[in-house]
């Protein structure tokens, strides 16, 4: 019983329990979509989503006892198998429906896996090794040409898949590492910077796939192209017909939002919520993030400050890129809400990144850390 209890008091309970609330409203939220709009002959999402989160659950908890500091040592083995995966998904990759991106490889018993959700969790374990082995010179130009090409090696495979969407998700979570680990503002400011400059060239060059530019100029001519807009217009529709107090999940009325269920998903839970239920599924959301910072900043050392910082990264850039896609902010490229959108690996990927945060957390008594990091969170 002691070491029972002590296994207890060692575990964030509370920071799991926001994530098990954000997986039950998910579950709960497609149980409503596939029962009373009829998007789809089956509930196997449904059941789909449940098992990968309680999956999920189990593997953070497990995760939590395995030192993330021997996981960023070993970040050869996993890197190799992350990037193995990416390579095999090149060969026999394939697209869902809803998708257009061949990044899947489909499993047995009619599973599948998106290498390049893994290989999230690798980069930010490969990236928090090299800033702790070289956090006295961070900002020397021969160290900063290394990890910048050391960043550059999973964001390349990614690129290959022309995954647009997951690679603004690299590039946040990575620049987030960037900053906090003392790299100087202006040099990340430069990279935005060369990267907005470049994107004019690659619209005018063709390197930027037609239906991509559709999904932006979209969002300027929305008359022009009301069929490329379709869905994020029927999201709209959906989120405004909740008004203050929302409709109800288990009603017959819901706006018949095309794939809900995924990248929409945020949209459907306006609707049934209204904005005072929305305000409060956005505060779970933001006292999620704050925990991951809140461990951040209790650190015993620099790379477990950037575990953290990089899963926070992670989750802060999808929330924001799904949800402004979801209010036409932003094009759709395919962003999931996490926690909340369908999806196994996704799901499993994300408390699996939770369990290295728990890990920081059993592995690092509350205690004085490195000024520079400090300063920075």
């Amino acid at each position: 019983m002691k070491h029972i209890k002590q296994i207890v008091k060692e575990t964030d309970l509370v920071f799991i329990a926001i994530c098990a609330t954000c997986s039950g409203l998910s579950v709960f939220s497609m149980y409503a979509i596939f029962q009373h709009m009829s998007l789809m002959d089956s509930v196997r999402p449904v059941i789909v989503q449940l098992i990968a989160s309680v999956i999920g659950i189990v593997r953070a908890f497990i995760i939590s006892f395995v030192d993330y500091k021997e996981l960023c040592d070993y970040w050869y083995v996993h890197l190799a198998f992350c990037i193995g995966l990416m390579i095999l998904c090149m060969f026999i990759g394939y697209a869902p429906p809803g998708t257009t991106n061949k990044a899947w490889i489909e499993l047995p018993f009619g599973m599948s896996l998106q290498p390049s959700e893994l290989l999230k969790i690798s980069t930010v374990l490969l990236l928090a090794h090299f800033f702790e082995k070289h956090k006295n010179n961070v900002n020397e130009v021969r160290t900063l040409v290394k990890l910048v090409g050391i960043a550059c090696v999973p964001m390349a495979f990614v690129a290959i898949q022309k995954d647009m969407g997951t690679l603004i998700i690299y590039a946040i979570m990575i620049s987030s590492m960037f900053f906090v680990a003392g790299i100087s503002p202006k040099i990340i400011g430069g990279c935005f910077a060369a990267v907005a400059v470049a994107f004019p060239v690659l619209w005018m060059t063709d390197k930027i796939d037609t239906y991509q530019k559709n999904r932006i100029l979209g969002l300027f001519y929305p008359e022009e192209y009301a069929s490329v807009m379709w869905q994020q217009n029927m999201g709209k529709i959906s989120i405004g017909s909740g008004r203050i107090f929302g409709k109800g999940f288990l009603v017959d009325n819901h706006n018949a939002t095309p794939l809900a269920y995924n990248d929409f998903m945020f949209s459907f839970i306006a609707e049934c919520l209204g904005f005072v239920g929305t305000v409060r599924v956005l505060l779970l959301i933001v006292f999620m993030w704050l925990r991951i910072l809140s461990i951040a900043r209790r650190s015993a050392d620099p790379s477990g400050s950037l575990v953290c910082v990089g899963i926070f990264g992670m989750l802060m850039a999808q929330t924001f890129i799904n949800i402004g896609m979801n209010v036409s902010l932003l094009p759709v490229i395919g962003v999931t809400l996490p926690l909340f959108s369908a999806g196994g690996t996704s799901v499993i990927v994300t408390y699996c990144a939770i369990g290295l945060v728990l890990s920081v957390a059993r592995h690092n008594p509350k205690s004085l850390f490195d000024a520079g990091l400090q300063s920075r969170l």
